[in-house]
């Protein structure tokens, strides 16, 4: 999972990219980078950690332009290295920038296409450097002698026929504009927003409206599945929505977790969502322990806490804040290796123990991955005076791995993969287990926005919109075990070594 921004201005375009990251920064924490047009150059700067450290110094004095993109990245299998870091860069056709959003399946097919047939070299791993050079590829075979807004859709077509799986993704083209485009099923999030000023309107493309927010833009809407954007470096507006096109199906992890609650998807107010999730889980747990002992309701912080409160209030039991978050730990879920995410859970949250002292105590998560982090919590509400320590997640089981963009552990490494409730209950610890279940989640998010007839729910489902090709489930479960991570992270600390 990753973010991205795109903007067409009037003015000088990286400071404002720059503030739409820092609204983005929990959608990656391991690389970020942007990349500006001014006339027919394309300034980039990009590098590994937080959006600050990247820049910190001067560097965005290089960055003039009024287009440019940017980027946040969440590390995905095979992409541990800063050789990684977005957006990607060749100079063939026109030259073009590019940051994307998501995950191919078919990664492997179009490596080889791309060598074989399209004389194209690749520099990474990295998928988002293959779908830049489809997108190129394509560009090129429209050969106009003045690339207009229909050569750039009928290149974006070729795109959609070549690629399967998740991506949104922005790019700039030297010359021309800036270009967005969203996943024919609609997986992977983007918005369009403007934005009105004495010289004219300005354009932005983001993963989250959270981005437009704090530049001041309007959002327009969200891109239809297998729609594109074309801005034109004189700001003018053109889209396209491609014949591979099909039904609407966001990730419903995104409403779950990945998204800010003050951001709108696809029409849905993801505050609104959890808040309905809380519900639900309180309906649950009303149904099957009417009588339940529980003296209080404490979240995990943060994403929990928006679900946590309606649950508490619809039990009648006490809301506390029995954790206390240290804001300069990054996200557990998206941090390499088993050993670093134990050591970050106890480095990340302190317990108060007047909150857990004797005190049958329900914790409230959005969703149980690994188990890891759960089981530590767990422990450390034990530890401080905990009668009984309850555990509710608001989703359901993670069962499966996310091949659209979200790093998901090998099935092997994923709690819930192989056992009932009951035995990941006794796993974690807890004296008591909830689980959201699945056609309540579904209508947690679907109420905020009932156009919507389905959603990507593999990991929790094992279903996979896109269909998945005999054989990439093993391919995945073998690259994102952490035992290949630190054998990669290995050999590029021995390569940069010598």
């Amino acid at each position: 999972m990753c973010g991205i921004v795109g903007i067409v201005g009037k003015s000088a375009v990286a400071p404002a990219i720059y503030d739409a990251l820092t609204m983005l920064q929990h959608r990656g924490q391991d690389a970020a980078g942007i990349a500006t047009l001014k006339g027919y150059k394309i300034s980039l700067h990009k590098g590994s950690g937080l959006l600050r450290d990247v820049f910190e110094g001067s560097p965005m004095t290089a960055l003039n332009g009024l287009v440019g993109i940017g980027h946040v990245r969440y590390p995905t299998a095979g992409t541990d290295v800063s050789s990684e870091a977005q957006p990607f860069y060749v100079n063939s056709p026109f030259g073009i920038a590019l940051g994307h959003n998501g995950n191919l399946i078919n990664t492997e097919e179009l490596t080889q296409e791309l060598f074989d047939s399209d004389r194209r070299h690749l520099n990474t791993n990295s998928d988002s450097e293959v779908l830049l050079n489809v997108l190129a590829h394509e560009l090129q075979k429209q050969n106009p002698k003045r690339l207009g807004a229909e050569h750039i859709f009928a290149a974006l077509d070729g795109v959609y026929s070549r690629c399967s799986g998740a991506f949104s993704a922005i790019a700039l083209v030297c010359g021309h504009g800036l270009i967005g485009f969203r996943d024919a099923h609609g997986i992977r999030p983007m918005v369009l927003g403007y934005r009105e000023t004495s010289k004219g309107t300005e354009y932005a493309l983001a993963s989250e409206s959270v981005a437009l927010d704090v530049l001041g833009f309007t959002l327009m809407r969200d891109l239809k599945p297998g729609e594109s954007v074309f801005v034109s470096l004189d700001g003018e507006l053109h889209t396209h929505v491609s014949p591979q096109a099909r039904e609407l199906s966001p990730c419903i992890f995104e409403f779950v977790y990945f998204a800010r609650p003050d951001s709108l998807l696809d029409d849905i107010s993801v505050y609104k969502a959890r808040l309905r999730m809380g519900q639900a889980l309180a309906r649950k747990i009303l149904r099957e322990r009417p009588d339940h002992d529980i003296d209080v309701v404490i979240p995990v912080p943060d994403t929990s806490r928006t679900a946590a409160l309606p649950l508490a209030y619809d039990l009648d039991v006490k809301y506390r804040e029995g954790f206390i978050k240290n804001r300069y730990i990054g996200r557990t879920f998206i941090m390499p290796g088993q050993k670093v995410r134990k050591k970050s859970v106890r480095h990340k949250l302190n317990a108060i123990d007047l909150e857990f002292r004797k005190k049958n105590v329900l914790i409230v998560d959005d969703s149980i991955v690994r188990g890891t982090t759960s089981k530590k919590i767990i422990q450390m509400a034990r530890e401080a005076g905990a009668r009984k320590v309850y555990f509710a997640s608001a989703s359901p089981p993670v069962r499966y791995p996310n091949i659209y963009g979200i790093d998901m552990p090998a099935p092997a490494e994923l709690i819930a993969s192989g056992r009932n409730i009951r035995e990941i209950e006794k796993e974690l610890g807890a004296d008591w287990l909830i689980y959201q279940d699945l056609p309540d989640l579904i209508d947690a998010c679907r109420e905020g926005n009932e156009k919507i007839r389905k959603f990507d729910t593999s990991c929790f489902s094992g279903e996979y919109i896109t269909g998945v090709q005999d054989g990439y489930l093993e391919k995945i479960r073998v690259l994102r075990s952490d035992e290949a991570k630190q054998r990669r992270l290995t050999e590029n600390s021995v390569q940069l070594a010598s």
